[in-house]
This record gives structure tokens, sequence and C-alpha cells, in this order.
């Protein structure tokens, strides 16, 4: 399967996995760039630009295959030295860059200068055409459903993939409700060039996960994801557990008045406690409604293997099928 993306990137298939805290390690970015999408590693996941470095030495020993990093930019109490990290990107040879939080216009001319296609993060039309603007090669489009932080406009991608196609110039890939063939054929339907997936990338063989967190996804629906700190507009959609609930009680008490120190133990330093002890009611950890179409733990290669036969099932059999049936009607009424 060819799209703008696979064709941009040099990947196989339009599947990327995205950036995961404590998740997005070089196994998992190497499995699946092997299997034939683009790996992700994290990298504010690792704590210092030399470690980043380490870590894309360590993915580049596992595959010959094209992987990026990605590098989110936030407002946090200690600012991480973000031009190290692109030295770091720069000097390791990775040459694909996906960005997210903030703009990454103040970085631009030092990622460009790299070579590095850069790919950003956006919950809107309007963030995805500044992307456009100041030089991003594609944008990662994130409907209402995704895991993580969706933004402030509620906008699921039944609409905003479309509403993407209408208006950008550049590719985009859809972020968001991703798991499976279905998925993807939904998502070239609508406009985009490929999907990527965070939480379904998570409950595989290969993730460097406590097994907690795979079973619990599988355990997981649809209704068991929350959503918190719209009070603060900083808003993220979590998985439900003794964490999450004591949260939004406090969330519930203060109101309109409730402070980022007011539920920091529920939120800060989570990510070690769940995807390394497997306490899964440390508190809030990102975790996309997708869930609800998690059933199993496959290898990376199994999972993508299955998406882009199943693609090629749905495309060719049951949606060419409804084609040749109106075909067959025609020539009996003519």
């Amino acid at each position: 399967m060819k799209t703008a993306i696979t064709e941009m990137f040099g990947i196989e298939h339009p599947i990327i996995q995205g950036g995961m805290h404590y998740v997005g390690f070089a196994e998992l970015a190497a499995a699946v760039s092997n299997a034939g999408g683009l790996g992700v590693i994290t990298g504010l996941t690792q704590r210092t630009p030399e470690l980043l470095a380490k870590e894309i030495a360590r993915c580049g020993d596992m595959t010959d295959k094209p992987f990026g990093v990605n590098l989110t930019f936030l407002p946090t109490f200690a600012a991480p030295p973000y031009p190290e990290y692109i030295a770091a990107i720069r000097e390791g040879g990775v040459k694909i860059v996906e960005t997210a939080g903030r703009s990454p216009e103040q970085y631009m001319p030092a990622l460009k200068a790299g070579g590095i296609k850069v790919i950003h993060k956006c919950t809107s039309v309007r963030h995805s055409l500044k992307a456009e603007q100041i030089g991003c090669d594609a944008v990662s489009v994130d409907g209402f459903e995704c895991g993580g932080h969706p933004g402030e406009d509620d906008m699921p991608n039944m609409i905003l993939l479309p509403r993407a196609a209408e208006e950008l110039k550049i590719p985009f890939i859809a972020s968001g409700g991703m798991a499976d063939a279905r998925s993807l054929v939904a998502a070239l339907a609508l406009g985009a060039a490929g999907v990527n997936m965070g939480t379904r990338f998570i409950a595989t063989k290969e993730a460097p996960v406590h097994n907690n967190v795979k079973q619990a996804l599988v355990a997981a629906t649809e209704l068991d994801t929350r959503i918190i700190m719209r009070a603060l507009r900083n808003t993220e959609r979590v998985l439900k557990n003794a964490g999450v609930e004591r949260l939004m009680e406090i969330e519930r008490e203060k109101g309109a008045l409730l402070k980022i120190d007011d539920i920091l133990d529920e939120v800060a330093g989570v990510y070690p406690k769940v995807m390394v002890d497997g306490d899964m009611d440390a508190g809030a950890w990102s975790c996309g409604m997708v869930v609800g179409l998690i059933h199993d733990v496959p290898t990376v290669k199994e999972l993508i293997d299955r998406i882009m036969a199943d693609a090629e099932r749905l495309i060719r059999g049951r949606l060419t099928g409804f084609l040749e049936a109106d075909s067959k009607e025609a020539l009996k009424v003519a």
C-alpha cells in the first residue's frame, strides 16, 4: 500500500507508532519499523540528551529501517534542554521527528538543517494549518477519541479528518481511535494518508511495559476512559483506576478553583509506577477510547500483518463488492 506518508518516510505500511511516555523505547520502535511501519522513540522519556543518544544508537542496532523520535514541547517547571535533544537526534542520524504539544516553530531551523522530516501532532484544523505554514512536512491529526491530550474542541475524527482533508496541502495521518484494518481503511476514506497508533501498540509482546498494563488494556472497554484536567485547560484522556477516581473527586470539590498542585500526587511521577512496577492504581496515565477494540496481545509483526491483510480484504471484498452489486443491479434494470 503506497500513500504520501509511506513515500515520504520510506516505509512499507502507512502505520506509525506514536510517542508514548515510558513506552516508546528502542525495543518497540525497532519492532514497528522491522514490521514495515514507522517506530518512534519517545525523546523526553530519556532524562538527558546523552541518554537519548544512547537509545537512538540502541534502536539503530536493532533495525536498519527508518525510525523516528518524538519530541514534546510542553510547559514544565524546568524546561528540557531542547536544543541538546535536537542535536542528539541529528547526530544519531534520525531523519524523522514527531513533534507534539506547543508549536515547534522556534526549533524548525535546527530540525530542517539536519535534513529532518517533521510531523506535528495537532488536535484542530487551525493548528494543522499553522504547522503547514511553519514548514512541517506532515501532521498527525488527533481526534477527541485519542489517549493523552485531545485539545479543547472535543472534535471526533469523523468530522476532524475530512475537515483536515479540505484545508491541508501537506499529507496527514489519523490519530485517535486507530486499532485495526477498519480504522485504517476508514482513515484513508476520510482523507488521511495513514494512521498513528498509540494505545494499541502498548498491548503487544514487544512493548516494554509491565504485563499488568497489557492485561488491563485487554480487559477494559470503550467505556473505561475518563477525561481529566479540563478546568486547567490541559484536558487528558486516561484509563479509569483508583488514582483517577481520587483525582476526579478533588476536581469535583475544587471546581473552577482547581490548581495543578491539588492533583499533583495523581499525575506526577505516575508512569514509572504504572509501566515499570505494574501498579495500575498509581494515578492518571494516557489511554484512548480505542481500548475497547483491544482483545489480544500479539507481536508487533502479527498486529501489522493482520491489519494490512484485513485492510486489503475490506477494500477488495467488502467495499468493491458494494460497487459490483450496484453495477449488476444497474445491468438488470437496463
